[in-house]
């Protein structure tokens, strides 16, 4: 414990996959923990078994929610994870609702919180980290907007961080995109049954061609090691693999 000791951690989308284990990571390195869900089943079963973390039912596509969230706990850090499970199917199959899910989850919700860091604000040194996806890479061509979807998250990292730097907020923002699939995760099984099932091939072989995935803890270790205060990071994206954490360029 202590990288986070008195830290307020505010993690939007923690009740299940990556976020719940960023939640258990900043807990155990001592940090003051909320976790946002819209799901209350959810945050129910994580207030049972991990009682330290404080929640709150709160949809982050709504545009009051930073002002709630933020009046429940004032962030030092503050980690968007929510968003949707994107299609998994070819492009023409799709309904343009099912093509922009992503848009207007994961990217709404990004927007609304990093908008609202920057405009009431947060105080000096507070940081905030989007959770991206290495889709916004390399592409994902069966799940409609995803891909362009966490690119955007990646650029709003970029912008916000430029706003923050021109207004000397003395805010952090970056994101940070998982390099594969996760398996185990709401997104990473989705991705899994559906491109198994798109190329004819097992789910298990499917997984066994990812090269040097990344998992849930390294990515809430990667989390917790940009905001520790004491280290420095120069960029606005960020890639985390097996083999640890790169920037983009």
């Amino acid at each position: 414990m202590g990288a986070l000791k008195d830290k307020n951690v505010v993690v939007v989308g923690g009740s299940r996959g990556v976020g719940r284990i960023i939640v258990e990571a900043a807990i155990a390195e001592g940090a003051c923990v909320l976790a946002v869900a819209r799901g209350q089943e959810a945050l129910a079963q994580l207030s049972r078994e991990v009682p330290e973390a404080a929640t709150l039912v709160c949809d982050a596509t709504e545009e009051g929610a930073p002002a709630v969230v933020f009046a429940a706990l004032q962030p030092d850090v503050l980690v968007v994870c929510a968003g949707a499970i994107p299609p998994s199917t070819p492009v023409q199959e799709q309904s343009w609702i099912e093509f922009s899910v992503n848009w207007e989850a994961d990217v709404k919700a990004s927007f609304l919180f990093c908008k609202a860091a920057l405009l009431q604000p947060l105080a000096p040194g507070a940081l905030v980290i989007l959770i991206s996806s290495g889709a916004g890479l390399g592409g994902s061509p069966i799940s409609g907007g995803y891909a362009g979807s966490k690119r955007m998250q990646m650029f709003l990292a970029g912008y916000t961080q430029k706003e923050s730097d021109r207004l000397a907020l003395g805010l952090r923002f970056l994101a940070l995109a998982p390099g594969g699939i996760m398996p185990d995760t709401g997104v990473g099984d989705a991705a899994v049954a559906g491109y198994s099932r798109y190329l004819g091939i097992s789910a298990s072989d499917f997984v066994r061609r990812r090269a040097d995935p990344p998992s849930p803890e390294d990515v809430a270790r990667a989390v917790i090691g940009f905001a520790d205060a004491s280290r420095t990071a120069d960029g606005a994206a960020f890639v985390v693999t097996g083999s640890g954490v790169a920037p983009l360029r």
